[in-house]
C-alpha cells in the first residue's frame, strides 16, 4: 500500500503507553495556529514509501517496543487523509505484536473504516475547543466532525485519550475547559486527558519555511492555570494529566 511518509521516530511517554514507533505521515487540512509540525501540512512534504517499506523499518525494533509497554502510533500531518496507508501500517503493526494508536484531530473520522478502527488499539483525539467558532478560528477548520467521530469511538467502546493544547488567551478560559470535560466525560471511553501546555519550540520551523508563526509572542501557560485546567478535568471524572 502506498504512501507518503514525512519521518518516523522513536519515543517514550508522549505519543501512548511505552516507548513507540511514531511514523509522522504528510498532509494536514487543518492550519491550527500552534502547530509545532508545519513542514507536514503538505503532501508533497512526505516521501513517497510503502506499507511494507515501513514496517521492515519497524521490525528490528518490534521485540524492543513490545518488551517496554509500547507499539506503533501513527500521527502527522492528519494520518486520516491516507486512511488506506495508515490501516496497512496498523494490520501489519499488529502482525508483530504491537499495539497501535491512531494521533488524530479527528475531523477525518468519517473516512476511518471499521476495518480500520479494527485494527486500532487506542485513538489519542485532540479535542482543541469546545467553542465552534473559537475552533475554526484556532484551526480553520469545523468541531463537529470531531464530535461524531467521538461519539463513534465510544459507541464501538474503542479506547481514547483525548488530548487538549493549553494556550493562553485561546483555550485556558474555564467554561471551555468544561465544555471538552463534560463531552469527554460523557463517552464512557475516555481513558485520560492530556493537558499539553503550549510552547515555541516548532518556531524554528516556520522561520526555515519563511512563514509567519501567529503565536510568536504567546507565552506558555503559567503553572497554576495548568493546575486549575488539570483539576476542571480531575472535577469531571476523568484521569488528567
Amino acid at each position: 500500500m502506498p504512501g507518503r511518509l514525512h519521518s518516523w521516530d522513536l519515543s517514550t511517554g508522549v505519543d501512548g503507553p511505552g516507548t513507540r514507533f511514531v511514523a509522522f505521515l504528510a498532509g494536514c487540512p487543518l492550519r491550527c495556529l500552534y502547530c509545532q509540525n508545519p513542514d507536514t501540512w503538505h503532501m508533497r512534504d512526505g516521501s513517497p514509501t510503502t506499507a511494507g517499506a515501513v514496517l521492515r523499518q519497524v521490525e528490528p525494533f518490534a521485540s524492543f517496543v513490545h518488551v517496554a509497554g509500547g507499539g506503533m502510533t501513527v500521527s502527522g500531518g492528519e494520518p486520516l487523509l491516507q486512511p488506506a496507508f495508515t490501516e496497512a501500517l496498523f494490520t501489519g503493526a499488529r502482525g508483530l505484536g504491537l499495539h497501535t494508536a491512531l494521533d488524530t484531530a479527528g475531523g477525518l473520522g468519517a473516512r476511518a473504516s471499521d476495518a480500520l478502527l479494527d485494527v486500532t488499539s487506542l485513538v489519542l483525539l485532540d479535542i482543541k475547543a469546545w467553542d465552534p467558532v473559537r475552533y475554526r478560528r484556532l484551526t480553520g477548520g469545523s468541531l463537529a466532525p470531531t464530535l461524531d467521530f467521538a461519539r463513534r469511538l465510544a459507541a464501538r467502546g474503542t479506547p481514547v485519550w483525548v488530548r487538549y493544547v493549553l494556550v493562553p488567551g485561546l483555550t485556558d478560559d474555564a467554561s471551555e475547559v468544561a465544555g471538552v470535560a463534560g463531552f469527554a466525560a460523557s463517552l464512557g471511553n475516555v481513558e485520560r486527558v492530556d493537558v499539553l501546555p503550549f510552547h515555541r519550540l516548532g518556531a524554528p520551523k516556520y522561520e526555515r519555511l519563511g512563514i509567519p508563526f501567529p503565536l510568536r509572542d504567546t507565552p506558555p501557560p503559567a503553572a497554576d492555570v495548568v493546575d486549575r485546567v488539570r483539576s476542571q478535568f480531575h472535577a469531571a471524572g476523568l484521569a488528567a494529566y
